[in-house]
């Protein structure tokens, strides 16, 4: 009898483990963007690594976490976007932020993480919460999930560029000969990467959206 009413909800450890996933996720996220907002608004720019640095580059790299879900089919998310996106995160912290920590007193890392805690905490507390149902998803959230991104990730994308950039013309070389390379090879596939990125989401809005929309109006009418 609870095994048939276990089903019927569909409610198991798969979906127990997802919300304390995404919640997790959503607080550390959270936390980043309090970090980052406090210290900007009272303080500026240079300091905002000395309280987010590391705690933040901890937080993404456990992103990847998503790979794994994509992969063994977790979540239906698509692997290739999921793969690049993660990726081109690490760079940032690992290959960035981590070896020039001179670079993150720029505006444009407090941009970049701004942009990705913004999208993560609505992200992240969008999919904790639809593991108890679509009613459990207040509307303005799901309008935020697939609406915010319009905003946020050019601002994100641009800030992911300026480091890179920022790296390339500065101390890049004194770390190896071949780091330069890298990174113009790693910026030349920001070209599509940006693409195929934002036409996805966008594909996922119009979806999402106009769904959610007919099922409003459908409610109301009701």
């Amino acid at each position: 009898m609870s095994t048939k009413s276990s089903s019927k909800s569909g409610f198991g450890p798969r979906k127990a483990y997802l919300v304390a996933y995404n919640a997790a996720s959503a607080i550390a996220w959270a936390t980043v963007l309090g970090r980052v907002a406090l210290v900007l608004g009272y303080k500026g720019a240079p300091l905002v690594p000395i309280v987010v640095n590391d705690f933040a580059r901890i937080t993404q790299t456990f992103a990847v976490m998503e790979i794994f879900h994509a992969l063994t089919g977790i979540v239906p998310a698509p692997l290739f976007t999921t793969v690049m996106q993660v990726f081109s995160r690490l760079v940032l912290v690992w290959g960035i932020s981590y070896p020039f920590p001179q670079l993150n007193a720029s505006t444009w890392y407090s941009s970049m993480l701004t942009a990705w805690a913004t999208t993560e905490v609505i992200r992240y507390t969008y999919f904790a919460l639809k593991q108890f149902g679509e009613g459990a998803v207040p509307y303005a959230l799901h309008w935020l999930r697939y609406s915010a991104f319009l905003i946020l990730y050019p601002i994100g994308i641009s800030s992911e560029v300026a480091m890179m950039v920022k790296a390339l013309v500065g101390p890049a070389a004194g770390f190896a000969n071949w780091y330069p390379y890298a990174l113009i090879s790693i910026l030349l596939g920001y070209i599509p990467g940006s693409f195929i990125l934002y036409s996805h989401m966008l594909g996922q809005r119009r979806k999402q959206v106009g769904g959610a929309g007919k099922t409003q109006k459908e409610k109301k009418r009701q």
